[in-house]
This record gives C-alpha cells, sequence and structure tokens, in this order.
C-alpha cells in the first residue's frame, strides 16, 4: 500500500542515481519550494522561515544543494548552509538555531553516484509520512511548479561556518563527563564520508589514540571498500595496530558497526543490548520496553524480554523506530544495521554519539568489547539481497505465500521469515533466521528463486 502512495520518498527520504529521476536538480527545485509553501502556511508568525542544508561529500551534492537554496529562496525564506555534516548534526543544528526544517543530501551507505534527500522538521525528528505526502502532491499535481514568492521577498542564503565545532561540543557533551578516553587506542573508519572531519576531532579532544581509515573523501570514493558496510579493514586494522576497539561509520554517519579487539564484527543488535543492560542497571531506561525492527535478531528480543521488558518491532527504518519511542516514551532503539537511537541525548540515530556511548561502558566496566558482547549469542541468520525490475506487492507474487507458509512449518516455530524491498533501491531483501544454519541458507535460496522468477532484474 505504501509503495502505491509514495512516489518519491521512501524509507529515509528521496533516493536514486544522481542526474536521474527523480535525483534531478529540477525535482530538487520543486522540493524546495514545495517545502517551503507548506512551511509558510503552517507558520503562526510572518517571519521568514529558515531552513538549514547539509551534505555529505559525494560531488552530486553540489549540484542538489544549489537547487534546492535556489528553489526556498525564491519562495522568500532563508537558507543556512553548513557543508558536508552527520546526518545527525544537521538535526541537532536544524533545532539548536531554531530553523523551521533541515536537509540532508545524503545516500547515507549508497555507492557514490547515488544521492538522495531526506527532511528534517524544527525539532530535528524525520518528516513523518503524512507531510512527506503532502509534498509530494505539491510536487505532482503541477502546483510547485505556479509556485513564485514575490519579487520583494526573496530568501538570502548563510554559511554557517562553525556548524562543525557547534557539532563536535554536543557530541562530546553525551560522555560522562567525570570520564575521559585517555589510554584508548580505536581505530575510526569515517567511510570518506560525513563524518571526516568532525568524528576525528571528537574521539581525539577526549583523548583517544587515534587511527584513522577513510577521511580523505574525492567526492567519489565515500563508502568504497570502506565505512560500515564494508567493515573487513577496519577489523584488521584493530589486530594490526593491537586497537582495543574498531568504530566503522556510514556515508552519513548515522549508523555504526564495531570491531572488538579480536578483530570480530559487533552489529547494532548486541549494542542495543550491551547498552540496553548498563541503561537498566542505572535505573535510566524508560517506557519499560526497547524499540527495534522485524530485521533484529530474535536472540535480542529474547534477551530483552528475559528482562521483564518490552521489545517493540517496527517496519524498517530509524525513524519509524524514532516514531515508536516517542509513543511509548522509550529511550532507547535501533536496528541491526547500526542506527542507535539514545532519545536522551538526540533525535535521530548518530553513530559518534553511540560509539561514546558503548566506550562509557567499557570505561566503568572496565572490561573490552569482546567480552562485553558476550552478552547473547546471535541466532544464525542469512539475508539474501535480489535486484528486481519492479516493486509488485509480494502478496501478488504467485505461490510466494504458500512456499513462505510452508517454509515458516519447518523453521517449527524457533525461527523468522521477514520478506521486504529496500525502501532506497530497487532490491528485494529476503531473511531467514533460525537454529540450523544449512535450513535457513535453504530456505532463503527457495524464497529468492521463487521471487527471482517472477521480478528478478
Amino acid at each position: 500500500m505504501e509503495l502505491k502512495q509514495r512516489r518519491l520518498f521512501g524509507t529515509d527520504g528521496i533516493r536514486g542515481v544522481a542526474n536521474s529521476d527523480p535525483m534531478t536538480p529540477e525535482m530538487s527545485l520543486r522540493l524546495g519550494k514545495a517545502l517551503t509553501h507548506i512551511l509558510r502556511q503552517s507558520k503562526s508568525d510572518s517571519k521568514r522561515p529558515k531552513i538549514v542544508i547539509g551534505k555529505d561529500t559525494r560531488l552530486s551534492g553540489y549540484m542538489f544543494e544549489q537547487a534546492l537554496s535556489s528553489g526556498i529562496t525564491s519562495m522568500g525564506a532563508d537558507v543556512l548552509l553548513v557543508g558536508p555534516l552527520p546526518t545527525p548534526a544537521i538535526a541537532f543544528i536544524t533545532s539548536s538555531m531554531r530553523a523551521d526544517a533541515g536537509i540532508v543530501i545524503s545516500a547515507s551507505h549508497n555507492p557514490y553516484h547515488d544521492n538522495g534527500i531526506k527532511i528534517f522538521d524544527r525539532h530535528g525528528f524525520k518528516l513523518p509520512d503524512q507531510r512527506e505526502l503532502e509534498i509530494e502532491e505539491l510536487m505532482h499535481n503541477g502546483e510547485a511548479d505556479k509556485l513564485q514568492g514575490s519579487p520583494n521577498d526573496i530568501g538570502k542564503a548563510y554559511r554557517i561556518d562553525d556548524a562543525q565545532g557547534r557539532y563536535v561540543v554536543f557530541t562530546k557533551n553525551s560522555f560522562p563527563g567525570d570520564l575521559t578516553l585517555d589510554g584508548v587506542r580505536l581505530v575510526l573508519d569515517c567511510a570518506n564520508g560525513a563524518a571526516y572531519k568532525v568524528a576525528p576531532t571528537v574521539f581525539q579532544e577526549l583523548g583517544a589514540e587515534l587511527i584513522t581509515i577513510g577521511v580523505n573523501p574525492d567526492g567519489e570514493n565515500i563508502n568504497t571498500d570502506c565505512g560500515s558496510l564494508n567493515p573487513e579493514l577496519l577489523c584488521q586494522k584493530v589486530l594490526d595496530t593491537d586497537s582495543h576497539v574498531g568504530i566503522a561509520l556510514d556515508g552519513d554517519a548515522d549508523r555504526v558497526i564495531f570491531s572488538d579487539e579480536k578483530g570480530n564484527i559487533v552489529d547494532g543488535d548486541k549494542i542495543i543490548a550491551i547498552c540496553a543492560n548498563e541503561m537498566i542497571e542505572n535505573g535510566a531506561l524508560r517506557g519499560n520496553a526497547v524499540v527495534s525492527t522485524l530485521m533484529s535478531n530474535m536472540a535480542l528480543e529474547r534477551y530483552i524480554e528475559d528482562k521483564g521488558l518490552g521489545f517493540i518491532r517496527t517496519q524498517v527504518g530509524d525513524r519509524y523506530v524514532v516514531e515508536e519511542m516517542r509513543r511509548r516514551n522509550c529511550n532507547l532503539g535501533g536496528e541491526q544495521s547500526g542506527h542507535i537511537i539514545f532519545l536522551d541525548h538526540t533525535t535521530t540515530g548518530d553513530g559518534t554519539l553511540a560509539a561514546l556511548q558503548l566506550l562509557a561502558i567499557m570505561k566503568r566496566k572496565e572490561k573490552p568489547l569482546s567480552e562485553l558482547s558476550l552478552i547473547f549469542d546471535l541466532y544464525p541468520q542469512v539475508l539474501l539481497n535480489l535486484k528486481v525490475s519492479e516493486k509488485r506487492d509480494l502478496s501478488k507474487i504467485p505461490g510466494l505465500n504458500e512456499l513462505m507458509g510452508e517454509q515458516e512449518k519447518r523453521l517449527n516455530a524457533k525461527g523468522r521469515i521477514n520478506i521486504r524491498y529496500s525502501g532506497t533501491e530497487p532490491i528485494a531483501r529476503v531473511m531467514v533466521e533460525g537454529e540450523n544454519d544449512t535450513l535457513i541458507n535453504e530456505i532463503a535460496n527457495m524464497l529468492t528463486d521463487k521471487i527471482r522468477q517472477e521480478i528478478g532484474a
């Protein structure tokens, strides 16, 4: 249903190949005009709206930054340009500067030829589906093309030169004031992305001995053989340098994956459990629940429920996690992929901030990450990605529902099957989880083959 309704926005904004529909300068211009029009209509005063624009390090970011700025200023709003900064930094700057909205130009973990646009409201939260649909309607019914500001009411664009410093201070303030990172040697992989300047500064100023990877962006090397989706180099570097921990961000630095001191990957599910345990011990966990998504491992669910807490699953996307956290007054949630949200500190996933929370636990308990990550054993899980020619309603693929039902019986209530489309790419994702590696791989391949027969690209 959602796929039919939403023509532009996916699970995390608008995304596609840069300079190809829908990610074109023309679309960005209309988007800027439509967003500004809606903001002006909803303002209770006559003050000129302010919109923050930040980006990652992709070459195409300049193009979209200028197009968005043109659309916004033509409608009588001002633009605050902050340059390359992490997605969570834009959320923070938007809120702290009392702007009316924030825009991030980034395709997150995607390769450099892709780009995307996501929007925050004045409080630093991602726009809900309904507001995105309002913007889409303006853009698709032709109204956005007719929108025109007064010649006497054209906005201005300003550079916010101290935006990086503001975010560094904000992020450091999430780390306990009685602790430092003195004596901690860590490897930091910034994926040649948006955090390449600010993240190293945060860890260095807190006292860490830092070895860096992916801090030399050239506009095309973002996420290339580095970052949270490609942590192999990080793990090897941790071993080669005898470091205490490795931290890998993605292109827009809203997610984080770790390597322990032995070179083993520690994903978001384990980090959520470690942080939940610490917050429970300190009486700091609110809402009597932890929020995650359909993709989180069953072992995390059982661990949280064994603690007497609720484990709430949402559809995939950190903004859906945040929405549910706010509804339930929870302060911890996240995704297996490394989006981890601490609502006591911030409004969205923040890889650097999440890393600081984990490092604080390591310092307090004086335990290495390899020991902390023994908190539970993950269920075997396989995830297969299939490029598709169309995102057809899964229930309309002949025989797929019946096949899923048959395979779920084989798991004997000791596993899960989840099939969904990527919200940002033409990909179907088949996830199977259970106790037996051979069985879940067999089931995953069977389901993938069924989808490939019908809509494989």
